[in-house]
């Protein structure tokens, strides 16, 4: 399979990139947990069906020491046990403000005060915001038809 074109090598791509790229970094260094922000970011790629994003972040995230158990468990995350409670609010947040469009309400109030329980709204902000991005990068991959499977951890870092 190949892209529909070479989106990563386009000049003004390159341009756009560069800025969702400085917004991500802002918010990866906020201090919300790096497994967490990893979780967030799997959990939205596996809902919009993004292998390309799917691929790099388990693998950043198993590179960063996440266990093969709880990756293999994202997807199944209501069910499983290997995550805090923090990381379940955040999945939750997470998928909530992946589905908007499936939920005429968007993130429900419980939701949120779940999320609000673990976090300060220094981190709030980031868990927004790389959902924000995670979903942005996404509809990127998806549209263009971005080929998964070759990512190297760190390849663009």
């Amino acid at each position: 399979m190949d892209s529909r074109l070479d989106y990563f090598g386009n000049p003004l791509a390159g341009k756009v990139l560069k800025h969702i790229n400085s917004a991500g970094k802002v918010a990866s260094e906020s201090g919300l947990p790096f497994a967490t922000q990893e979780l967030v970011k799997i959990r939205a790629s596996q809902i919009n069906g993004c292998g390309f994003c799917t691929d790099m972040h388990t693998k950043d995230a198993a590179a960063g020491g996440e266990t093969p158990d709880r990756l293999n468990l994202v997807a199944a995350w209501r069910e499983a046990t290997v995550f805090t409670e923090a990381e379940r609010a955040a999945l939750e947040l997470a998928e909530q403000g992946t589905r908007i469009a499936d939920a005429a309400s968007g993130v429900t109030d419980e939701a949120w005060a779940n999320a609000a329980n673990h976090y300060d709204n220094e981190q709030l902000v980031a868990l927004i915001s790389l959902i924000a991005i995670i979903n942005a990068y996404n509809r990127i991959n998806v549209i263009n038809q971005q080929p998964a499977g070759s990512y190297q951890p760190g390849q663009f870092g």
